[in-house]
């Protein structure tokens, strides 16, 4: 094979585009917070630690905002697992043979399937018949906040530590970058404890939305070929 031939063989190999993906992602996942307020009249989803009978009226009364906010956080799922995959794969080919190229994937494919829970549990409380019931409509939504709060939140920590643990040994990535991705796993993972505090669900949107405008970052930043000065080392 021609040195021509194999630089595009591992072209074709690159998968699609991370910036892209991670593009898509955030636009869906923003797109569902924005319209989901623009449809409720300008009102934020609430809290599930609010009182139970403000909860049920922005339920019975925009439901149509619940449930596109529902869908497309669904949507927003797709093109994560997507780029859990491609990067994994990625850093494979890079020369990543420590566990951080499948940490990645782990974590990112477990953020995934938590969003998209979380989007369709949006989409049930949306339904008139389970409106009627009081008691159901507030375990749904506890467990919709877990679903897309630590349950989306924590493993996507792993994503962003399994990407910027092998791009800061092996030089793949700027030392600021890759260190930035650290605190901000770092800060996904301690928000677990808003399973236990109340308080301390303040963390989820700062790891949340750091992680999101990292993953762009990292996306467009990842080389598709192992530089040179990096020589053999295997991280």
């Amino acid at each position: 094979m021609t040195a021509a031939a194999a630089t595009t063989r591992r072209r074709s190999q690159a998968g699609p585009p991370l910036g892209v993906l991670a593009v898509v992602f955030t636009a869906l996942f923003l797109g569902g917070l924005f319209l989901g307020t623009i449809l409720g009249g300008g009102k934020p989803y609430p809290s599930p630690f609010g009182a139970t009978p403000d909860i049920l009226e922005y339920f019975r009364d925009h439901a149509t905002a619940v449930r596109v906010g529902g869908a497309l956080q669904f949507a927003a799922a797709i093109p994560l697992a997507i780029y859990a995959a491609t990067v994994s794969a990625r850093l494979h080919q890079l020369g990543v043979r420590a566990p951080g190229a499948t940490i990645a994937l782990a974590g990112g494919l477990l953020s995934s399937g938590f969003l998209a829970l979380s989007g369709l549990l949006g989409w049930v409380m949306s339904r008139a018949e389970v409106l009627d019931e009081p008691a159901l409509v507030r375990g749904l939504q506890y467990l919709n906040f877990a679903a897309g709060g630590p349950g989306h939140v924590v493993p996507l920590g792993l994503l962003v530590a399994g990407v910027a643990v092998p791009g800061l040994l092996a030089r793949l990535l700027p030392r600021w970058l890759a260190w930035a991705g650290l605190v901000i796993a770092a800060i996904a993972e301690v928000a677990t404890l808003s399973l236990l505090v109340d308080a301390a669900a303040y963390l989820l949107p700062i790891a949340r939305f750091a992680g999101l405008a990292w993953l762009i970052v990292v996306g467009f930043r990842l080389p598709q070929q192992r530089p040179s000065r990096a020589g053999e080392l295997r991280p």
